[in-house]
């Protein structure tokens, strides 16, 4: 089994995609990005995470803890990719234009995301009601009514 990390063998593969591990158990825990099952669960909040480490990286939002700094600017971030991300604001290099209108992004997931506007796409769905998204954080604030709702009633 150890040799495989050496040989790059890959035996197991995925049935859902073309991804492929040299050991079982990588191919298991990658298995949960099609089940979306989330077993590590934060305690302060309802997050839920499929990996151990995501979790970790989330609860540092909960205490604070930014220990990756900008060297242009003030802004600190709790994770190394998000500081990789900020940092392309501070480069004029933006790749990915909008061909609607004059919008233009150094990443793709970001022109992904602006394209909504023009399509009306709105794929994340309220649990709740029938709202619907166009942003993730946009529904998250939405949710926010609800739970604010059910606090009032829990007080009258």
């Amino acid at each position: 089994r150890h040799m495989r990390t050496h040989t790059g063998n890959k035996p197991f593969a995925c049935p859902e995609c073309d991804y492929k591990a040299g050991q079982k158990y990588h191919l298991n825990i990658h298995m949960r990005t099609h089940s979306g099952d989330k077993p590590f669960a934060c305690s302060e909040c309802n997050y839920k995470a499929a990996h151990k480490w995501l979790l970790i990286e989330h609860l540092r939002a909960h205490i604070g803890y930014k220990p990756f700094e900008c060297s242009h600017c003030t802004y600190k971030a709790s994770r190394k990719s998000s500081l990789i991300h900020h940092m392309q604001t501070h480069t004029d290099y933006k790749p990915f234009e909008c061909v609607e209108c004059n919008y233009k992004t150094s990443r793709k997931c970001d022109l992904k995301k602006h394209m909504r506007i023009h399509t009306g796409d709105k794929p994340f769905a309220c649990s709740e009601c029938n709202h619907r998204a166009a942003q993730l954080t946009n529904l998250k604030t939405h949710m926010q009514t609800h739970a604010n709702k059910s606090a009032k009633k829990r007080f009258k």
